[in-house]
């Protein structure tokens, strides 16, 4: 009977000594309590604590947390605008730190919850829809700046603060995409008329550059024809024929040079070009007597009788018709 009643008492004591070990986890630490009071904290890994006496009360960790609020506010033109902000915090790893995250707030993502919302709704209402997007660093530092001033003391560290959503009203949202994209078109049309202005500039400097080239080109063929006509009219008065007669001539044949190329490039069967246009008829009959006159001066001359039949002391007489 004793042996049994021994047993039992080895039993009951082994349970209740290994009822007082316990495992913390790493990056954790155990607050341990003494009859409702606080006795100790324990580190990572096996602990002991007295059995009935002792409790774990709670468990503080060190790894970085987050917390994401949705906050909505109206901004200083009028706009509800949606801000989603995230609040990275974590508990550094000393007992006094350790103490105050533990006892001093009941529930610390509520009590920063507040504190940003208060910051978001201060802030927001004195900037503008468009200084809201660009200007957001500037919320998530006063944010970060108010949590660290107030949660410090409550073991908390704020490692960074992040606005990583901002949603206006729908409406709101449309007009700004439409705002957007008229300035988009504004810039595209202002780009497209430089672009059209550069062309217009380049062919205009390039029909200019082609003119003065034609001209340089014409003023040359124009001193080739002249050259040309000096050789030729030179060449006929070589022959015997009058400055003034070869002139003619060289005129004549240009035209009828200009008439068979006019003839040579033109496609139709038939064309009707007048000869001596209005204004260039006597030019035309000047070169017609021009010719006459040069086939008239190359006939030997044709002996005449005067009327009383004598031979005018045998002089002959050469009479030419000019027409």
């Amino acid at each position: 009977m004793g042996y049994i009643i021994g047993g039992v008492l080895l039993v009951f004591l082994c349970t209740v000594i290994f009822s007082g070990l316990f495992t913390v986890e790493q990056a954790t630490h155990a607050v341990v309590e003494r009859f409702g009071r606080y006795h100790k904290v324990c580190g990572p890994g096996l602990n002991f604590k007295m059995p009935i006496l002792d409790k774990v009360a709670g468990r503080v960790t060190h790894r970085v947390r987050e917390l994401e609020v949705n906050v909505e506010s109206k901004t200083h033109d009028d706009v509800f605008v949606n801000l989603v902000v995230a609040v990275q915090f974590f508990v550094r790893e000393d007992e006094d730190t350790i103490l105050a995250a533990h006892y001093k707030l009941m529930n610390p993502r509520e009590q920063m919850r507040s504190y940003v919302f208060d910051t978001v709704r201060a802030l927001v209402p004195e900037m503008r829809v468009d200084d809201v997007f660009s200007e957001k660093e500037k919320i998530a530092l006063a944010v970060k700046g108010r949590l660290e001033a107030t949660m410090q003391e409550f073991g908390y560290t704020i490692m960074q603060s992040l606005v990583n959503d901002i949603q206006p009203n729908e409406k709101v949202k449309e007009a700004m995409n439409h705002v957007n994209a008229t300035a988009r078109m504004r810039e595209a049309a202002k780009n497209e008329a430089e672009a059209k202005k550069i062309r217009t500039i380049a062919s205009a400097e390039a029909e200019a550059r082609a003119k003065e080239l034609q001209g340089v080109g014409i003023a040359r063929q124009r001193l080739a024809i002249a050259n040309g006509l000096k050789e030729s009219v030179a060449a006929c008065s070589e022959a015997g024929i009058s400055p003034e007669e070869a002139t003619k001539m060289v005129l004549l044949t240009q035209h009828y040079d200009t008439v068979t190329a006019v003839g040579a490039h033109s496609k139709s069967t038939i064309m009707m070009i007048p000869y001596t246009p209005d204004g260039m008829s006597q030019v035309g009959d000047q070169i017609t007597q021009a010719l006459l006159i040069g086939h008239e001066a190359q006939k030997p001359p044709v002996p005449t009788q005067s009327s009383d039949g004598d031979d005018n002391g045998g002089r002959f007489t050469s009479h030419t018709r000019h027409t």
